[in-house]
């Protein structure tokens, strides 16, 4: 970006953190984002004040590394053995998103769909993970992305509805 003469820039970092994070004329009124990724991993959309897309905001494996990560093991019906799984809050996600609403569907590769009240994500450690044991998931491991709670450590989670809400092969939330 050029400056003119007595044109000042600030740095604003709404949104998307640090992968967001543009240089804004200081008289801008809306924040910026950063351009659609060529191949997004995940794609948001719905009630958000972050795009980069016409439909929503698309956002590659580097911007979700930018974010603020988290990690932990826990037990799940899938593996037989605590697994770590690290990635961001699902919280801090749709934070940085700008995201309104009462509702996240969560989609997976194969159309799996769910609804999870914000208040469910808001008040636990979920995450989208993109790592298990400190290695990228593939899609026969129920990667690449997978939300993921802290069974373990919370076991008012371990229900069939928390389960059914743990979307593996995740591709995409739409806020309502």
């Amino acid at each position: 970006m050029t400056r003119t003469m007595g044109q000042r820039a600030i740095r604003r970092c709404a949104g998307l953190a640090a992968a967001l994070c543009v240089l804004l004329p200081a008289h801008a009124t809306e924040p910026a984002s950063a351009p659609a990724p060529t191949r997004p991993l995940l794609t948001l959309t719905g009630n958000l004040q972050q795009r980069n897309t016409p439909e929503g905001l698309a956002l590659d494996l580097a911007a979700l590394e930018k974010l603020p990560s988290l990690s932990f093991s826990t037990r799940t019906p899938w593996y037989p053995q605590p697994r770590k799984f690290t990635g961001v809050r699902l919280r801090d996600l749709l934070a940085a998103a700008g995201a309104r609403g009462t509702v996240v569907r969560a989609v997976a590769l194969n159309d799996y769909r769910v609804d999870i009240p914000i208040d469910d994500v808001s008040g636990t450690d979920a995450m989208v993970a993109w790592l298990l044991d400190d290695k990228p998931m593939s899609v026969r491991d129920k990667g690449p992305l997978i939300i993921i709670y802290p069974f373990d450590d919370r076991p008012e989670l371990r229900t069939a509805i928390h389960y059914d809400r743990a979307v593996w092969q995740l591709r995409s939330i739409e806020i309502r």
